[in-house]
């Protein structure tokens, strides 16, 4: 954000980082990445097409994005977005992104999207709760240029789908790769209360919608959590 507080880089504007240490994720989760093994970059974006209400909706062009990228490399049926920011391998975190947005009235003014997706690294920092990397998952080293390259490639793809206001374009094959769609799991409350539900979907500000013994609730970011 201080970079376009001073100027206004063209869209698609990529930084990218060698490493980062204590990065920031969705309120007050972080990221460390090992120096030169992982793919870690900030994306600039205009979007000033999408309602701030809607905002969730880039959220999810960026994460197919991420996860598209991921499966050309690990086997698809793996590969999944865990609400709602992180990219799963089987039932670890590969990858995940943050959208800091700048609102304008109703509307997006501009976007930072955060990714970081772990390639090469093999050893984590203690602590980390369920962390893993395309090296661990598939035996592989692979080319960070490259991979960067097809990911400029998904995110550009899917953000003109969302550019072209066609919602369904995103909204069905997020669903089709969101973490435990469709099968009862076990989610936790803040207060520590555990109870059995299903997802079913997302609401249209992008709330997950949870099935309880026949009950709809929505829950926003850190309302609710799977149990560990």
């Amino acid at each position: 954000m201080e970079l376009l507080s001073k100027s206004k880089p063209s869209e698609g504007t990529a930084i990218s980082a060698a490493f980062q240490r204590a990065g920031r994720g969705q309120i007050g989760s972080r990221w460390e990445s090992a120096p030169g093994e992982n793919l870690c970059l900030s994306v600039i974006l205009y979007p000033s097409f999408i309602l701030a209400r809607r905002q969730f909706a880039l959220n999810q062009a960026v994460a197919l994005a991420v996860a598209e990228t991921v499966a050309l490399y690990a086997p698809v049926s793996d590969v999944a977005i865990k609400w709602p920011n992180d990219i799963y391998v089987k039932d670890k975190k590969v990858g995940g992104i943050l959208l800091q947005n700048s609102l304008s009235g109703v509307n997006i003014l501009h976007s930072v999207a955060g990714i970081g997706l772990n390639v090469n690294q093999v050893d984590f920092p203690a602590g980390l709760p369920n962390p893993t990397s395309l090296a661990l998952e598939t035996g592989g080293s692979y080319e960070l240029e490259a991979l960067r390259d097809r990911l400029f490639e998904n995110l550009e793809k899917w953000y003109l789908r969302l550019r072209s206001g066609d919602e369904a374009a995103l909204s069905d094959p997020y669903l089709r790769r969101l973490y435990r769609y469709r099968m009862e799991s076990c989610f936790e409350l803040p207060d520590g209360s555990r109870f059995a539900g299903t997802i079913t979907g997302l609401t249209d500000t992008g709330k997950l919608v949870v099935d309880r013994e026949g009950e709809e609730l929505s829950f926003g970011f850190k309302e609710v959590a799977f149990c560990r």
